[in-house]
């Protein structure tokens, strides 16, 4: 038995094209990439369309490679703009009934032309299925219907046909074919499975009605020459035959209603319909044209078709109208006034969308071959979807945030589950020793005792102290002296008040006094504290030495217990190991035991718990699902479907995520009931009176806790502060004597330069004055000798002689010449000769005057005092001697200095150590030579002969500028050459 015939539609065929050199082409232009790293997807494109030219019409693996190809056109439109502005590429394709060829550059018309063919090979799979077999039919069905689904795409979507094949009037006659052929497979299906009639009467109706829509769409394509006129025929059969299977079925229904007469009357009209489908499959040539695409029995399948269908007609009608004449005997109505049998459509068109959406489709079309080429649309849409991502897990994650922080206040609020403790006999694991303290004790350990620290800052205090000391003795001694011999000499003395020059020094030395008291009560605070804590520095030190931090924190909480926590009746607080704990007694009161209640919390807990942890695990598992969601292919097959419209794609994306929101927001529910009700059970539990009992123990210990904790934190605080300070001091005290050091070194260059300032002064002095009194005598014989020529009687001697001349100024021996005559020899060494220092300080003398800049004094040497004289007198002091006051012996008052003298200098630079600070000195035209030292001053006139002050053979200068130099012994360092005795005090200004 052959099964009834089914319109099938043609391919169309297309000739060959490249796609490679266009594509690279553009790939170079357009995305600024390497074409050749493209290569293999090119050629993978042009070989999908010359294996789709071969699919053939009833052939699942042809059906494949074209939707495998059209798929790669849509991803390849969503990167690669084909028309004739851009890619240009010309597609020629021949319409598949008048087979004339027509070109375009457009990339919809090849999609166009490929989803034609797709609808074309689906009706041919269809049309060959096994219709008898229930995966024939469910196949047959499906593919009608998607054929119908793409020639609607092509309505729907191009709008100007180029072709015939492709015009809006063709396209929809084929539709209602393929909609019209699906609805009789379905009704097939029904048919096989024995349905109601009542149910088949509606779908054969529906079937009518489209098959009737079908005729008049093929009858208007003929007259065109689209269609071949044997596709009128077999729609014109198939329409009749469906209507007349729509009155049958229907009056088998009316006729189990007892409607007798209504059946027979539906049944004359199938017998009808029945009849001019048997004409019209029995006019049905024997021989079809190639262009019908049917089948050479199509004609013979149809008749047998139709004459089963009308016997079945005739024998109801029979039967009906025995049984209506014998049985019923209703009225037979006329055919006019038979109501419409309703239509119950079963065949719809498959939108592409749908179809393409199917894991079949997707493995077949496989991966995008273009992937690595993204369009920056699709970048910003995704960027978009994924800001939309990133807010609902921020929304959520806040979310969890707040369930979990309510839970961990309710709980801290009750102090859950360490208040448990207390009930459960947990008291003895709290009164383990503090991990703290034992790293305290830990730090403590191996450190010294703080008395040698504090017995060094006292000597360096004392050191600081000695250095500050005999700088001010130096500098009163210095000024002492000065001012005696100002009072002594009175105006001669033109040496600089001390007092002017030491400002800086006394400042110096006065600041460091003050910051050494300020140390010294800073060190009194640092001693006071460590014999504060001395003794609980001993016990943690040991404690951390010995490793028993554990029994000295014992000892403090007993001391702190025996202190603060005896009872009424003097037993202390702390459970003691006889007392036991709460879940060992049972007091037989009504109600949930003590043990049982505290079980009931510990269950409300351990289920709060595990509600957190589900919460947390849902939150990572929506964290991780949102960082591997790419919706990139999605935006990509969908581009222009959603254009506009990407709020709408994204909320639709975003369902994905519905189930773990609503697993969070149960979670918070359950939170919120569990809590409730371990609040009740928690207060319930401490309204016991046994529970309020321990619970006051506890907080007893919490207070010797916390007692031993402060004092020991306290004792630490105290050790590090010790410690920082120490170091402090130590550090402070070591510049404080690098510091005075230095003003001692400057407070000694400066002394020594004072020093031999005034001993060249008092040497100018008294030279001087020796000076003056020779003169003085001379003048006064020569007045005598004139005053005796004039009384003198002898006539040789009178007036008129020339008389001898006397001597002038000049000729008297000035201030540049010798002072002493040649017969003052120097007497021989005396053991009072003070001894020569060796000081690396002191300067050897100026070679040239002319090497220092005015108003500069060239530095005398260090050299020995010759003479009895002065051995006796204890002779001048060296630069490099001890100050001593007692070389200077003359205790007058003191005077102010003169006015006019010179002051020193202000501008002061740092001079290297062994460098005499440098002074400027009131201006003298005279240098004294190398040699000479010059004595103390004398109590009277100036001696004869008694003592000789210098070497007879050296002339010295006069003047009141006149200096004295000392010769330095031999070894003493005179390799530093010409140094500015003075550039040492200038640092102190």
């Amino acid at each position: 038995m052959s099964q009834p015939p089914m319109i099938s539609c043609p391919l169309k065929q297309t000739n060959e094209i490249d796609w490679v050199y266009p594509l690279k082409a553009h790939i170079r232009q357009a995305y600024g990439d390497d074409p050749d790293r493209y290569t293999e997807e090119c050629n993978t494109l042009n070989r999908l369309r010359q294996d789709m030219r071969g699919a053939g019409k009833d052939s699942a693996a042809g059906r494949d490679l074209l939707y495998r190809y059209y798929g790669q056109l849509e991803l390849l439109d969503l990167r690669f703009p084909v028309d004739e502005n851009h890619i240009k590429i010309s597609f020629t394709w021949f319409d598949a009934f008048t087979h004339k060829p027509i070109s375009q550059y457009s990339l919809a018309y090849e999609k166009a032309s490929i989803i034609f063919n797709i609808s074309a090979v689906l009706s041919c799979h269809a049309a060959n299925q096994n219709r008898f077999e229930d995966a024939g039919l469910k196949t047959a069905y499906h593919s009608f219907q998607a054929a119908a689904g793409m020639f609607t795409y092509i309505n729907e979507n191009f709008l100007h046909a180029p072709s015939t094949d492709l015009s809006r009037e063709t396209v929809k006659t084929l539709i209602s074919i393929m909609l019209a052929q699906g609805q009789e497979v379905f009704l097939q299906k029904q048919v096989a499975d024995g349905k109601k009639v009542g149910l088949l009467a509606k779908l054969a109706s529906q079937a009518s009605y489209l098959y009737g829509q079908a005729v008049e769409g093929i009858q208007e394509n003929v007259q065109r020459g689209v269609f071949d006129k044997l596709w009128v025929q077999v729609a014109q059969v198939k329409h009749h035959s469906s209507t007349s299977l729509a009155q049958y079925y229907q009056a088998l229904a009316d006729d189990d209603a007892n409607a007798h007469g209504m059946a027979i009357a539906r049944l004359q009209s199938a017998e009808v319909e029945g009849r001019d489908a048997l004409r019209i499959a029995a006019a049905f040539p024997s021989s079809v044209s190639p262009n019908s695409y049917l089948n050479s029995d199509t004609g013979a399948c149809l008749a047998d078709a139709s004459k089963k269908h009308l016997a079945n007609v005739q024998e109801r009608l029979t039967a009906f109208n025995k049984d209506n004449d014998f049985i019923y005997h209703q009225n037979i109505p006329a055919e006019t006034t038979l109501s419409v049998i309703p239509k119950l459509p079963a065949a719809k068109a498959i939108p592409v969308s749908d179809l393409y959406q199917g894991q079949d489709i997707q493995r077949i079309i496989g991966p995008d071959i273009f992937q690595k080429l993204v369009p920056m649309s699709v970048t910003e849409s995704a960027s978009l979807y994924d800001e939309e991502k990133a807010k609902l897990v921020r929304a959520e994650a806040e979310n969890v945030e707040t369930a979990n922080g309510e839970m961990a206040a309710s709980l801290d609020y009750l102090k859950l589950p360490d208040s448990l403790n207390i009930l459960k006999g947990g008291m003895d694991q709290e009164s383990s020793v503090d991990e703290r303290f034992r790293a305290w004790c830990e730090e403590l350990a191996g450190h010294e005792h703080f008395g040698q620290a504090f017995d060094q800052l006292s000597a360096d205090k004392s050191t600081i102290n000695g250095f500050l000391d005999r700088c001010t003795k130096q500098l009163d001694m210095e000024e002492s002296i000065c001012e005696k011999m100002r009072s002594k000499y009175g105006a001669e003395w033109t040496q600089q008040p001390s007092s002017r020059l030491t400002s800086t020094l006394w400042s110096d030395i006065q600041s460091y006094r003050g910051a050494i008291e300020e140390a010294s009560s800073s060190d009194a605070q640092l001693l006071n504290t460590a014999r504060q804590y001395e003794s609980d520095f001993d016990e943690m030190r040991s404690a951390g030495e010995t490793d028993e931090a554990d029994v000295l924190y014992q000892r403090a909480m007993q001391k702190a217990g025996a202190s603060r926590s005896k009872s009424r009746n003097g037993v202390t607080s702390p459970a003691s190991p006889q007392e036991g704990c709460l879940l060992d007694d049972d007091y037989g009161e009504g109600g949930m035991t003590v043990p049982d209640q505290i079980a009931k919390v510990e269950d409300l807990l351990k289920r709060l718990s595990l509600i957190k942890r589900d919460r947390m695990q849902v939150l990572r598992d929506l964290k991780e699902k949102a960082q591997g969601d790419d919706i990139s292919n999605v935006l990509i097959l969908n581009k222009k479907s959603i254009a506009n419209h990407e709020s709408r794609l994204f909320q639709v994306e975003l369902e994905k995520y519905r189930p773990h929101q609503n697993r969070l927001l149960q979670g918070t529910h359950k939170q919120t009931a569990l809590m409730k009700e371990l609040t009740k059970a928690y207060g319930d539990l401490l309204q016991d009176k046994r529970v309020r009992s321990e619970q006051l123990r506890y907080e007893s210990f919490t207070r010797q806790r916390n007692q031993v904790a402060t004092k020991y934190q306290r004792v630490f605080q105290a050790f590090n502060g010790l410690v920082d300070g120490l170091e402090r001091a130590h550090s402070f005290y070591s510049e404080m004597k690098d510091t005075v050091e230095n003003l001692e070194r400057n407070v000694e260059s400066f002394v020594s330069n004072r020093r031999s300032e005034g001993a060249q002064l008092l040497g100018q002095i008294e030279r001087d004055k020796a000076n003056y009194s020779g003169g003085q005598a001379d003048r006064e014989r020569d007045r005598l000798r004139d005053l005796m020529e004039r009384m003198s009687m002898d006539p040789s001697s009178s007036p008129t002689k020339t008389s001898t001349p006397r001597p002038t100024q000049a000729s008297r021996p000035s201030q540049t010449q010798e002072p002493y005559s040649s017969k003052f020899q120097p007497p021989p060494s005396s053991n009072h000769h003070p001894r020569p220092s060796s000081n690396p300080n002191t300067a050897p003398p100026p070679q040239s005057v002319a090497s220092l800049p005015r108003g500069y004094p060239q530095q005398p040497a260090a050299g020995g005092i010759q003479g009895e004289r002065m051995g006796e007198a204890g002779g001048l002091p060296s630069v490099n001697d001890p100050y001593n006051p007692m070389a200077y012996p003359y205790q007058s008052a003191l005077s102010a200095p003169p006015a006019g003298q010179g002051v020193y200098y202000h501008n002061h630079v740092q001079a290297p150590h062994h460098s005499y600070p440098q002074q400027a000195y009131p201006q003298h035209s005279q240098y004294p030579h190398q040699g000479y030292v010059p004595p103390p001053p004398p109590p009277g006139p100036p001696p004869s002969s008694q003592m000789n002050f210098g070497n007879p053979e050296i002339s010295h200068p006069s003047g009141s500028g006149g200096y004295a130099y000392h010769q330095p012994p031999r070894g003493s360092a005179t390799q530093h050459g010409q140094q500015d005795p003075w550039a040492g005090l200038n640092a102190w200004k």
